[in-house]
């Protein structure tokens, strides 16, 4: 686990007051909770991703699309579906005992609430061909069951899946029975698509947990762009995976950003909330643009902390969630992301750099922007969760000479 992370349990309706260097209060929860949604029932995924994806997205495995956030997909990476792999053996042991609740039910009725990411059609099977057990022997479904009986489930799965297992490192910031949150590293695709088949997040956590083999997206939630770094929050069942899906849809999910931009403070602080509508660019199929027949999207600056009297650090919150949400609007008020090689070009480079600063920017490999902090209901516990990873080292590098010599007073 990342011991630069931090993970906080909050009382109910109470954001976390997370203070770094570009951050002030977080908004109110009305504000924060921005939804990403992303279509995971194939075929359709691969158009939902382009259609309602932002930089982060949020995968939802029978086909309940809605809108997802930010503003760095990369389109590229979902143009096509990818084709199916071999089967993969999945090994499944799992075992319950009967709670007093439960006692005087079927066996095939309190196997589907225990084990509630197999259909109850699989559940029969397995009580008959004997993979799952009552008390160590076979039954039939219709058996009346005790309380502290044990049922026990040994079984394999064959999945068929485009998505193969790779043993790659991923930075685990929190992770307990139900939730997993990864800090994803710049360069990363999340998952596989044309073009892009391994190397992937879904290709490590495939490896690390495999269990998440039949999950849509092996637990995936939303997602953020290869170039994009920050925090990814995963379900490790698909009953949380659905739950944190819902949250999405109804914004009791919320993400914050950073992100270093070419503007001066009191240009930027004019713009607190951005408005404007964002729809696929006619031309350039794989850009997004504000026009006026777009679908609503809001963005608010929570804070601006001047780098030097032309660049500024932002700390952003999303009220709606569009593919490439604010890389769009921030290069529409024309104080684009620092990096930003699509929405960016030569605006950012402003006036009064010196030589190492305007090398620096010339450089910067990325858009400089970081999904630095999640906030969720828990789906088993019911606690409101939040999440918060530091800069990155590269962004911190690019701050550091942008405010070389720079004097705020």
């Amino acid at each position: 686990m990342n011991n630069n992370a931090t993970t906080t349990h909050l009382p109910p309706n109470q954001s976390l007051d997370t203070d770094s260097s570009a951050q002030e209060s977080p908004m109110t929860n009305d504000v924060l909770k921005n939804s990403e949604l992303l279509d995971d029932n194939q075929p359709a995924l691969d158009e939902q991703l382009h259609d309602d994806a932002s930089s982060e997205e949020v995968l939802l495995p029978d086909g309940d699309a809605d809108d997802i956030d930010d503003g760095d997909i990369d389109d590229s990476d979902d143009d096509e579906p990818s084709v199916s792999g071999p089967a993969v053996p999945v090994a499944i042991e799992l075992t319950h005992t009967v709670t007093e609740d439960q006692s005087g039910l079927r066996i095939d009725k309190v196997a589907s609430l225990a084990f509630k990411d197999f259909s109850r059609v699989q559940i029969q099977g397995w009580i008959t061909d004997g993979s799952l057990l009552y008390n160590g022997s076979v039954q039939k479904p219709k058996v009346r069951v005790k309380a502290d009986d044990v049922l026990h489930l040994s079984t394999t799965l064959e999945q068929h899946s485009e998505d193969q297992p790779e043993n790659i490192d991923i930075d685990v910031v929190y992770e307990d029975d139900d939730v997993l949150v990864i800090n994803k590293p710049v360069g990363m695709v999340v998952h596989p698509g044309a073009g892009n088949q391994t190397g992937t997040l879904v290709n490590a956590l495939l490896y690390h947990y495999p269990q998440q083999h039949h999950l849509p997206r092996a637990g995936l939630v939303h997602r953020i762009d290869k170039d994009t770094s920050g925090l990814l929050l995963i379900g490790k069942t698909k009953p949380a995976q659905m739950a944190l899906m819902e949250q999405l849809k109804d914004k009791s999910v919320y993400r914050h950003y950073q992100c270093v931009v070419a503007g001066d403070k009191a240009s930027l602080t004019r713009h607190r909330h951005i408005d404007a509508p964002i729809g696929r660019h006619r031309n350039q199929r794989t850009k997004m643009t504000v026009m006026t027949a777009g679908r609503e999207a809001i963005t608010h600056l929570l804070k601006v902390t001047p780098l030097n009297g032309n660049y500024c650090l932002l700390d952003v919150g999303l009220e709606t969630g569009r593919t490439h949400q604010i890389r769009v609007h921030l290069s529409h008020i024309t104080y684009p992301i620092v990096g930003d090689r699509v929405y960016g070009g030569r605006r950012q480079l402003r006036a009064g750099l010196t030589e190492v600063q305007r090398q620096t920017i010339n450089n910067f490999p990325r858009q400089a922007l970081h999904a630095y902090t999640l906030g969720f209901v828990h789906p088993t516990t019911g606690e409101d969760m939040e999440v918060t990873t530091p800069l990155p080292e590269d962004m911190q590098q690019l701050i550091a000479v942008l405010s070389d010599g720079y004097d705020a007073e």
